[in-house]
């Protein structure tokens, strides 16, 4: 859960710092998405190659080396000079990251089975929403005080603590004999997502049609193509498509993309919003989210036992659709912000529907396979929602129109309620419950 934690932290308490960063920095709302996206591309691409590193190399020794990777990459982005190698040292902590959150995750399944698993899930989902709850609080309180860098090295602490449990732990590491690393499907992955994302964040200071926009697009979507078919024909591939006949795992990873892609613009947005339009500052921004966090850290753990007791279907498909209409809930806010009026309602409601999904969606996906590809599986699901992110924070430039205003923020929140109505609606068709025992097919 601590891992976890420092992952989440990151991911939560950058939003509160982009206009700070940008501020200082410059570069705008591309410097903006290129803090938040770098990350996310070595992040998605790689988490698929760390689940088959934490076969051949264990999972603790894989936490290990994530979480001092993760501390030094902070400390370097806390220090960086200027926008390029703030982005370029991202990128670099996102490989770290990509380190994380599937060994940790994949410990916990590995440990517990039927309904234990899916309250113990529910447990660390609570434990890792307290990241979102200090993460935003946290940043906004150091960017109004002694700056945005401080955002990166606070990442120090809970690391010191997490080395400090794994040497504690003593937990017997396990080894997969005979497993062979897709080195060629890495790069290809990395590729596949970085061209597009590339094209989709500068295409709106270059254009379309010239050719440092086409070329990364064409060879970056060739490059998917080539990694989906590479995962087809290895022998070893980094995602096995055939865990996508699983109907629970297949169906649950497409309401996995279209949720957490609305998560990610939402988040980005309102923090964004708050302090560029609205001229909250970063910590009255950070603090409108706080009832999220909450809710999150109170009802994840119930949500997780009552998807375990009574399957995770209908608590995947209500919990979006109410978490999308908190989304709309918040469109009458314009330049002028009325939090109570405006923004409060649909926090609340929000935070409800999230606080009903994230527990069943983990459980329903990962109870679905066998424990021995639990780390693999959850690997997957990572990535999935990792690179569901990261499409959609690259996509925001296009919502917006280049510039953030109270139009372009009605607009992503339309988007993002969209997207989470699907990932119910699509759950709701597809997501099945077991009855104690995974689905073996998708018939």
């Amino acid at each position: 859960m601590l891992a976890s934690f420092v992952a989440f932290l990151d991911g939560s308490v950058i939003n509160v710092a982009l206009p700070a960063i940008s501020r200082e920095l410059g570069g705008g709302i591309v410097t903006q998405q290129w803090v938040v996206d770098a990350y996310l591309i070595t992040l998605g691409s790689l988490i698929l190659l760390a689940g088959s590193l934490s076969d051949v190399l264990g999972r603790i020794v894989i936490l290990r080396v994530g979480i001092i990777g993760f501390g030094v990459t902070s400390l370097l982005c806390a220090v960086a000079p200027g926008p390029e190698f703030l982005i370029v040292m991202r990128g670099v902590q996102g490989i770290a990251g990509a380190l994380l959150v599937p060994s940790s995750l994949a410990l916990i399944t590995s440990t517990f089975e039927g309904p234990a698993r899916s309250r113990a899930i529910g447990q660390w989902t609570a434990g890792t929403t307290v990241a979102f709850l200090t993460g935003p609080l946290l940043g906004g309180a150091l960017v109004d005080s002694v700056g945005w860098r401080w955002v990166f090295a606070i990442n120090v602490l809970p690391i010191a603590v997490t080395l400090v449990l794994l040497a504690l732990l003593h937990h017997r590491d396990a080894r997969e004999p005979g497993v062979r690393i897709d080195l060629l499907g890495a790069a290809l992955c990395v590729v596949g997502l970085g061209g597009p994302v590339y094209a989709l964040i500068e295409q709106g200071r270059l254009g379309w049609g010239t050719p440092v926009i086409l070329v990364p697009l064409v060879v970056g979507l060739l490059a998917f193509a080539a990694f989906l078919w590479r995962q087809r024909v290895a022998r070893q591939p980094l995602m096995p498509l055939g865990l996508f006949a699983v109907r629970n795992f297949g169906i649950g990873n497409i309401s996995t993309a279209l949720i957490y892609a609305a998560l990610s613009i939402g988040g980005f947005i309102i923090v964004v919003f708050l302090q560029q339009v609205a001229g909250f500052p970063a910590t009255l921004a950070a603090l409108s989210l706080l009832p999220l966090g909450i809710l999150n850290i109170t009802l994840s753990t119930w949500f997780g036992s009552l998807a375990g007791r009574y399957g995770p279907r209908w608590f995947m498909a209500i919990g979006p659709i109410v978490a999308g209409i908190g989304y709309l809930l918040m469109i009458g806010a314009g330049d002028r912000v009325d939090y109570l009026t405006q923004i409060l309602p649909g926090v609340l409601l929000f935070g409800l529907g999230l606080a009903a999904t994230v527990a069943p969606l983990t459980a329903a996906i990962l109870g679905s396979i066998s424990e021995a590809q639990s780390g693999i599986g959850s690997a997957i699901n990572n990535a999935v929602s990792r690179v569901a992110g990261l499409i959609a924070i690259a996509f925001i430039g296009v919502i917006l129109g280049g510039q953030v205003t109270a139009a372009g923020f009605h607009r992503v929140l339309i988007v993002a309620a969209a997207l989470l109505i699907a990932g119910g609606v699509v759950a709701a068709l597809g997501i099945r419950t077991p009855g104690g025992k995974a689905p073996s097919s998708a018939g």
